[in-house]
């Protein structure tokens, strides 16, 4: 049982309330047209690039502390290394490419490049990739924790909370909120590694304490394992947010070096996270939920206060992710459903098209139709995370569907020597994500077989992606 004092909640609560005044005075200062509400006018600066991009990394801040609770430092080489490699990968060859781009979204691009029927399934796929309702569910679980209440009110809390700023303020409100988060995140996890190192010393006591396999870069865990998590993080490229970030970027080379940056800024929240997880096996070598590793660390080692300032972090860390998928399904469900459908019978490359019509649905009606995907996204979270229980299924599966489908096309979207036909991308978008799906339902009838019994559906569908790809460039 974890017991808060009347100061902690004091904490908590000046925190979230907090948020929502900074996000509330954001939207005082934006503008009215849809590239001021969807990407602040892209005219983000370096500073509020960083806070916003390295805080929206560790929305699954729990699962953090259940995989080094359980694995130890493996937990760096799968939850952060690879991400590092290609992040930085993404900054050199896609980031200033996507800024002069000056679109608005994934499927805007795939569109331009592949055609309109690659660009509204991009979308549908999309939509799924950024469901806030992981997010939601852990910061329910959260609100829960500290306030005791039930666990539906909870997630109504942690819909408002994530929430109102943003149907004001868009874009520009997301990132001063996200802004606050990155510094009481870090403040939080600062102060509880320091609390441990203080009270039970440094690496010799985890050394002495830990199981062996904790501090191996492996922890005991098979080649494949690692491979999988590698794989799971090619996410970097099909990221919208990544997307989003550099669009609203005030030049090409402010998305470059704000997401380099931001690498070193991950690198340390990384090691504050990995080594709170290492000390929570240390210190509580039984607990029966790892999930709740952190909270309960901070049950035993912090003094009251200072507990509030942990879970004020913990909450920020999974709100700064949260509020911004909101708003990546809100303007998914306006620019690449709304927009497009309503424009769907307009013969662009003829021109043959009433111009006013297009402009006027750019300017009064784009604002209006996010703000009511921002009310749908929440009503649809909230009902996918009250009836699942389990967040690390949920990622496991969206992404091993998804990704397949979107992260060639992404790439030789931005370097078209590489490109296929309209054909060959429409079928290769189809065709690895039902192969995924099939494979995921199929594999458990090859037990006993190594090979196929360990090979992930997001293999099947990278492979199957690339030699349809392949094929299509031969045949171009």
């Amino acid at each position: 049982m974890i017991s808060f004092s009347p100061l902690d909640i004091v904490i908590i609560i000046g925190f979230l309330v907090s948020i929502i005044l900074i996000g509330f005075f954001a939207s005082l200062k934006s503008g009215k047209t849809d590239d001021d509400y969807l990407l602040s006018g892209r005219k983000v600066g370096l500073t509020l690039f960083i806070l916003t991009n390295v805080a929206t990394g560790y929305g699954g801040i729990l699962g953090v502390g259940e995989f080094s609770y359980r694995f130890g430092i493996v937990s760096w080489l799968t939850q952060g290394f690879p991400y590092y490699i290609f992040a930085i990968i993404f900054a050199v060859f896609f980031a200033e490419k996507i800024r002069s781009a000056s679109l608005f979204t994934i499927p805007d691009k795939l569109e331009e490049i592949y055609g309109r029927k690659v660009g509204v399934l991009s979308a549908v796929i999309i939509f799924i990739l950024v469901s806030p309702a992981p997010y939601l569910l852990i910061l329910a679980q959260i609100i829960s924790l500290i306030f005791d209440i039930n666990y539906f009110y909870s997630l109504i809390i942690s819909a408002l909370v994530s929430s109102v700023y943003l149907i004001k303020g868009g874009y520009k409100s997301n990132i001063w909120a996200d802004a606050f988060s990155f510094i009481v995140m870090f403040l939080g996890f600062i102060l509880i590694v320091f609390v441990a190192y203080i009270n039970y010393g440094g690496l010799n006591y985890l050394t002495n304490s830990l199981p062996q396999n904790h501090l191996s870069i492996t922890g005991g865990t098979s080649f494949t394992f690692i491979v999988v998590w590698f794989l799971i993080a090619l996410w970097t490229f099909t990221d919208p947010g990544f997307h989003q970030r550099c669009y609203s970027a005030k030049t090409g080379k402010i998305a470059k070096w704000g997401i380099i940056i931001s690498v070193f800024f991950w690198i340390f929240f990384d090691f504050l996270t990995n080594t709170t997880g290492l000390y929570s096996r240390a210190i509580l070598p039984n607990l029966n939920n790892p999930v709740l590793a952190f909270p309960h660390l901070a049950e035993k080692i912090l003094s009251p206060g200072l507990k509030g300032i942990f879970f004020a972090a913990l909450i920020a860390t999974v709100l700064s992710t949260l509020n911004s998928f909101i708003f990546l399904s809100a303007t998914t469900f306006s620019r690449d459903f709304i927009y497009k459908l309503l424009s769907s019978k307009v013969n662009i490359n003829n021109k043959s098209f009433n111009h006013s019509i297009i402009q006027s649905f750019n300017d009064k009606s784009i604002i209006h139709f996010t703000q009511l995907g921002i009310i749908l996204t929440l009503i649809v979270s909230i009902i996918i995370a009250y009836f699942f229980e389990s967040v690390v299924e949920l990622w496991y599966t969206i992404g091993s569907i998804c990704i397949p489908g979107l992260i060639v096309l992404v790439i030789t979207s931005y370097y078209t020597k590489y490109k296929v036909s309209n054909v060959f991308a429409l079928a290769e978008i189809i065709a690895s994500v039902l192969s995924s799906v099939i494979w995921l339902f199929i594999r458990k009838q090859f037990s006993g077989v190594t090979i196929l019994e360990y090979t992930e559906p997001m293999i099947v569908g990278l492979m199957v992606a690339l030699v349809i790809h392949f094929v299509g460039m031969l045949r171009r």
